[in-house]
């Protein structure tokens, strides 16, 4: 506790509430916030889905490590200019905000989009890098250039975000090639009525559980087969060589039931009956 106490030059008095919830992050997880004027503004655009013009004063990021037991109970928080570390210890891991200032980041905050305001899961490696880089810089705090312990700062706040940004894009990436291979599977059976999100995760050999996760954009599995048949109707009732083709046929080739179901289903979506969208069309 002496240790700490002393570090007056740079240790701040422990803060008046604790720096971050510790609920707000689990253990293995990131979560990288912006700070300062925009803060609020961008967290809501974020929980909306859009995207805020002004980048934030501040970013910061948020995960658990763990810390020197002699620390205050309090927690307590070291300042270098315009980069600050708060520390607040818990049982068995204690809560790390790192903030450094976003002009003096060489990645762009139009970059960390992806990362923002949720919770992304950091490799074991990373987060012993963190745990081990922060530990050492509060035993020896007193000691450091405040220059240099700047620099360290920022470097490591880079190192984090790259590597996580890194992480999280070739996901991403690999999210998106299953939804293309699942959407391309749907396609070429879409004129069969007994169509399954069961049969498509057997396709590309992987649980439903993880085929639902693929299409979590609200309208889900059943959703989106639903959404091709339209379009597949669409389609065909557009081709002047099929328009002597009854209704009926054509909601089979598009997979519905019958040709009531069709029926209903596609004027919900288009706003009228599959003849009246031939008619119109077709020009007859």
């Amino acid at each position: 506790m002496s240790r700490f106490a002393a570090l007056s030059p740079v240790l701040g008095h422990p803060p008046a509430a604790a720096p971050a919830e510790p609920e707000e992050v689990a253990a293995g997880y990131l979560v990288v916030r912006s700070s300062g004027a925009t803060a609020a503004r961008q967290a809501l655009d974020a929980a909306r889905g859009g995207k805020t013009r002004a980048d934030p004063d501040r970013v910061q990021l948020l995960m658990r490590a763990t810390l020197p037991r002699h620390l205050p109970p309090a927690g307590t928080t070291i300042g270098f200019g315009d980069c600050e570390l708060r520390v607040h210890p818990g049982d068995r891991q204690g809560m790390v905000l790192l903030t450094v200032a976003t002009h003096k980041l060489s990645v762009d905050f139009g970059e960390l989009r992806p990362l923002l305001f949720r919770q992304v899961p950091v490799e074991r490696g990373l987060q012993s890098l963190f745990a081990t880089s922060v530990a050492h810089l509060l035993a020896v705090a007193e000691t450091l250039d405040p220059h240099g312990a700047k620099a360290y700062l920022l470097g490591l706040a880079e190192l984090v975000l790259r590597t996580a940004l890194r992480t999280e894009l070739d996901r991403a990436d690999a999210l998106a090639t299953r939804r293309r291979a699942a959407t391309e599977y749907i396609r070429e059976h879409l004129s069969d009525p007994t169509l399954t999100a069961e049969r498509i995760a057997e396709a590309l050999f992987i649980s439903r559980r993880r085929l639902y996760q693929l299409f979590d954009d609200g309208d889900g599995v059943s959703g989106r087969i639903r959404t091709l048949r339209v379009e597949r109707a669409k389609e065909l009732l557009a081709d002047p060589a099929l328009g002597v083709r009854g209704i009926g046929e054509i909601s089979r080739q598009c997979g519905f039931a019958n040709a009531a179901h069709f029926s209903r289903t596609f004027r919900k979506a288009v706003g009228q009956t599959p003849r009246d969208y031939r008619d119109e069309v077709l020009g007859t």
